[in-house]
């Protein structure tokens, strides 16, 4: 279903190599910040325009229908939304793929990037938590979810071994915000996790991922997580 426009732009034959893109941000995204690994990784030249998401701009209202970021702006008239419909359509149209070539470990891998995903709306709960109570409900939730993913990591230094794949650049901006939350607070998260701590070690050393932020991207997350007015505000 959300793979529809990849498929069209596939099979019309272009040559990526003619194609323009722009990456429409948010500095703070996570899910920006797969898109933007991804185009690391494919070496696709690409312009970036962040946008303050609580004043967008009339043209990307316009063109986004759902209001979210990143959007891929395709020859300035393409405009691909949702990071998983980014992430498909450049890997499908570049020299080598992200993925599994095994059509049963590409669907396993895609599971548990969907199972990443759902950590992601664990940590908006985790930081929007009001109470300690709360919080620390949230913060069990991640662990329980760390810990499953535990034993299915599959090698070293990366989820399936030493190749990166597109799973990789999921989990990258997820472990990212423990980096941050690790200043103020010790979530315990990651003890007795020793395999999904070497690949959140290793994923914070991967050039792409490094760029996918700013250099100031821990500032940033701070000063957002102090405005939440949240339990965790009062943490840091």
């Amino acid at each position: 279903m959300i793979y529809t426009s990849v498929i069209k732009l596939i099979q019309s034959g272009k040559s990526m190599k003619n194609h323009t893109y722009k990456l429409v941000t948010h500095v703070l995204c996570p899910y920006v910040q797969r898109s933007i690994i991804m185009l690391e990784e494919k070496s696709v030249p690409y312009q970036r325009e962040d946008i303050d998401l609580s004043y967008k701009p009339g043209w990307f209202i316009k063109g986004s229908p759902m209001g979210k970021v990143p959007v891929l702006i395709v020859n300035d008239e393409k405009w691909l939304f949702e990071s998983a419909v980014i992430c498909e359509y450049l890997d499908e149209t570049t020299k080598g793929s992200l993925h599994p070539s095994d059509p049963l470990e590409k669907a396993y891998h895609r599971s548990w990037i969907e199972f990443g995903s759902s950590i992601l709306n664990d940590i908006s709960k985790l930081y929007n938590a009001k109470t300690k109570p709360e919080f620390d409900n949230s913060r069990l939730m991640i662990k329980n979810k760390f810990e499953a993913i535990e034993n299915e990591i599959q090698g070293v230094p990366y989820f399936a071994g030493e190749c990166f794949h597109l799973i990789d650049a999921v989990y990258g901006p997820i472990f990212r915000y423990f980096d941050v939350f690790d200043q103020f607070v010790d979530l315990k998260i990651f003890d007795q996790l020793p395999t999904t701590m070497a690949w959140r070690v290793a994923l914070m050393k991967r050039r792409s991922v490094i760029q996918a932020v700013q250099d100031n991207y821990s500032e940033l997350l701070l000063d957002f997580l102090k405005m939440r007015r949240s339990y965790i505000s009062g943490l840091i």
